[in-house]
Formats: structure tokens, sequence, C-alpha cells
């Protein structure tokens, strides 16, 4: 009978070895319905559960993709019309310098330094015609008269434009400086 329980043993080792080696086997053996142990059931329902959460966040994260890729094609076009718009304004803007130089500040003070010299040359060319005479003897009273009014009215505008160059260069007007 020893030996009768010697080869049960063995046996119940060659079952067991055989029964290890085989996923298989190890597989229906632990699955069992018959055989499962409560605490590996409630592992595979807790890991059950954590599949179906990790595959609906999956789900989630390729929604989200698709929506991000769509806000970043949204959100490219957007940029690129920025900088075209962007372009178009910086144009709009040399336009409107170029149009509003001679408005200018150093445009008008140049237009006012050459209005004093050339005023101040129509003067002297009025002063140097009078001296001079135009050939024909005396003038009469009343292109005397007339001659006087116009070098009146040339000299003002001269003295007058002299003023503004002279407050200019002050920094009296307004605005400019």
């Amino acid at each position: 009978m020893l030996w009768a329980g010697i080869v049960d043993r063995l046996n119940r080792k060659q079952d067991l070895a055989e029964i290890l080696g085989s996923p298989q086997l190890l597989q229906a053996l632990t699955r069992a319905p018959s055989a499962v142990h409560p605490s590996l059931a409630a592992t595979d329902d807790a890991l059950l559960a954590a599949l179906d959460e990790n595959v609906a966040l999956a789900n989630h994260l390729l929604e989200l993709e698709v929506r991000l890729a769509h806000q970043r094609s949204s959100a490219q076009a957007q940029l690129l019309s920025t900088h075209a718009l962007e372009r178009q304004w910086r144009q709009k803007q040399v336009e409107m310098d170029h149009a509003l130089e001679p408005f200018a500040a150093p445009s008008l003070y140049q237009q006012l330094t050459q209005s004093l010299q050339e005023q101040e040359m129509i003067c002297q060319a009025m002063e140097e015609s009078f001296l001079e005479g135009d050939g024909s003897g005396l003038a009469t009273e009343r292109e005397t008269l007339d001659w006087v009014r116009k070098y009146r009215e040339a000299k003002k505008l001269y003295y007058l434009r002299q003023e503004r160059k002279e407050r200019w260069n002050e920094r009296r007007v307004g605005g400019w400086r």
C-alpha cells in the first residue's frame, strides 16, 4: 500500500506539472465557474470595469483629437487671414503716409522756407526793376502808386512768412513739434 500511495502522489505531481506547464489547462482550471475564487472574480470585474473605462476614454480622446484638428486648422486659416490683413494694412499705411507726406511738418517747414526765399527774391526783383526803370522816362503817378501798392503787398507777405518761420523755429507753432 505504501507503494500505491507513492505512485498515487507521483501521478498527482505529474498531473500538477502537466497542468502548470500548459497555460490553456491552467486557464481552464482557474477560470472554471465552479472553481473560480471569489477574489479572482472581483479582480476580473474590476479589471473589466477599468478596461471599459479605458475604451470609453480612448473613444473620447479620439473625438477630442478630431475636434482639436478641426480647431487647429480653423486657427491656422484665421492666422493666415490675419497675416494677409496685416500686409494689406501695412500697404495702406504706406499709401496713407505717402499721401500725407506733403502735409507733414518737415514738408510744410520746407515749403515755408522756400516760399520765404521766393518772396524775398520777388521783392528784390521789384526793387531792381523800379530803380532801373523801363527806359521810357519817368513813370506816371498812377504807375508809381500801383507799384508802391504791389510792393507793399509783396513786402507784407514776405514779413508775414518770415514771422511764421521765426515762430516755427522758436517752437511756437502748435502741434508741429
